[in-house]
């Protein structure tokens, strides 16, 4: 029933199935070993890989793969100092909580074009993912680079790792993320190299977005940085589907 509800998955066979779960596991047990998530997280991690997996094919798990390693090195790029300062992220990684709010949209996207075969719904994975490739860069090189950001709503200089805060080497390095995931996930077939903007511009607007919601509702305490994170991605899945619907 599964498989029939979903007939425009690539794991549309259970031998494609097995192939998805079996290489889901095994890089649940990567990510866990290298300590980029903590034991929570590599279940809710296993969970979107296999959606994006099965869902839109092995081209969506090497985009995957590569975001995995984008943050995985950024997180521990200039770690001394960001351990100074109070920001390094923890060492047994990001747990459940964190991992969703970066991959589940990218996972609900990939399900929808699963039922749909609207082709739309794979440049909003590769937006969702290129977005929180995009943020994460961004913020890990940004507070390893110096102790001071600008808050994007007043221009005022504040500390780096503040809410809201924003680098000029942290976004350049972020832009450059989402432009190697778009570039991933066009040579994968996920995307058509002519759409290869569309999800750049989009993670690129959602990082934006994200530092504004960090500066605002974010240091009002009405939203914390887990939701912060899932709302961009959102935003951003969503502005890519807009522009492809458009465009068409």
């Amino acid at each position: 029933m599964v498989i029939s509800s979903l007939a425009n998955a690539w794991a549309s066979t259970p031998e494609r199935l097995a192939v998805a779960a079996a290489v889901t596991v095994c890089f649940a047990l990567l990510a866990r070993v290298v300590r980029g998530v903590s034991r929570s997280g590599a279940w809710a991690g296993g969970v979107a890989c296999f959606a994006l997996f099965a869902g839109t094919g092995p081209g969506a798990f090497a985009t995957l793969a590569v975001l995995f390693a984008a943050t995985w090195i950024s997180t521990r790029f200039g770690y001394r100092r960001k351990l100074e300062l109070g920001l390094a992220e923890r060492r047994e990684g990001r747990n459940a909580g964190q991992v969703l709010a970066n991959l589940a949209v990218a996972a609900g996207a990939a399900l929808i074009f699963s039922a749909s075969g609207d082709r739309g719904w794979t440049v909003a994975v590769v937006a969702a993912l290129a977005e929180a490739a995009t943020d994460t860069v961004a913020s890990e090189v940004g507070q390893s680079q110096g102790r001071d950001a600008w808050m994007i709503t007043t221009g005022a200089r504040v500390s780096a790792g503040t809410d809201g805060g924003i680098t000029f080497f942290g976004t350049a390095a972020g832009l450059a993320a989402g432009l190697v995931i778009a570039l991933v996930a066009a040579a994968c077939l996920v995307v058509a190299p002519g759409w290869i903007w569309i999800p750049v511009l989009a993670a690129f607007v959602g990082m934006l977005a994200d530092s504004v919601m960090g500066a605002t509702i974010q240091r009002r305490k009405w939203i914390g940085n887990q939701g912060v994170n899932f709302v961009a991605t959102l935003l951003t899945a969503a502005m890519a589907y807009g522009i492809v619907t458009a465009v068409e």
